[in-house]
């Protein structure tokens, strides 16, 4: 009896969702967990000048903190952020560094995103001033490399990110798409 409730149950659900996308309803958005929240340390950046795409700086990474529901530990220094900054301010984020958990496991992120402000914002930004986050859209979608076999589900799933620049510091707030 339990088993033919079951598919009457499935039968009814895969019913109604065949008639929502029929009647042109849009199948319900992945949700997000939140995975962990990054305090990256920054150094001053390091100007490389006018290149064929844009401004080219690097912006070194010198150590930080993270923590998540699942995980903790420390941003390790030598990374940096290779960014690119546009004649119109739109800046193309490529950022690569180490995360070393509290027992000792080491990850490897790389952050590929995007920030864009308004000119007065983005002049402030790239001056190293301090700007109210909620002014700029600064968005990444970090992927992760580890052998850590208790953090496979890091090298498993899609992340996307938001982030908030300061003069010293990056927070990088990051969920996994389920």
């Amino acid at each position: 009896m339990r088993v033919l409730l079951l598919a009457v149950i499935g039968a009814s659900f895969a019913t109604s969702m065949l008639m929502a996308q029929a009647a042109g309803t849009p199948p319900a958005a992945p949700r997000l967990e939140f995975a962990m929240e990054l305090h990256v340390q920054l150094g001053a950046p390091l100007e490389v000048g006018q290149v064929p795409r844009g401004r080219r700086r690097i912006v070194p990474i010198v150590g930080g903190t993270f923590s998540g529901p699942a995980i903790k530990g420390k941003v390790l220094g030598g990374g940096a952020d290779w960014q690119i900054v546009r004649s119109d301010g739109f800046t193309e984020l490529d950022t690569r560094y180490m995360l070393e958990t509290e027992k000792g496991e080491r990850i490897y992120i790389q952050n590929a995103g995007i920030r864009h402000a308004p000119p007065d914002v983005t002049a402030k930004l790239l001056a190293g001033q301090d700007v109210d986050p909620a002014l700029v859209y600064m968005r990444t979608v970090p992927t992760f490399e580890t052998s850590a076999p208790g953090l496979e589900w890091l090298t498993r799933s899609i992340f996307v990110a938001t982030g908030e620049r300061h003069p010293t510091e990056a927070v990088i707030r990051i969920w996994r798409v389920e």
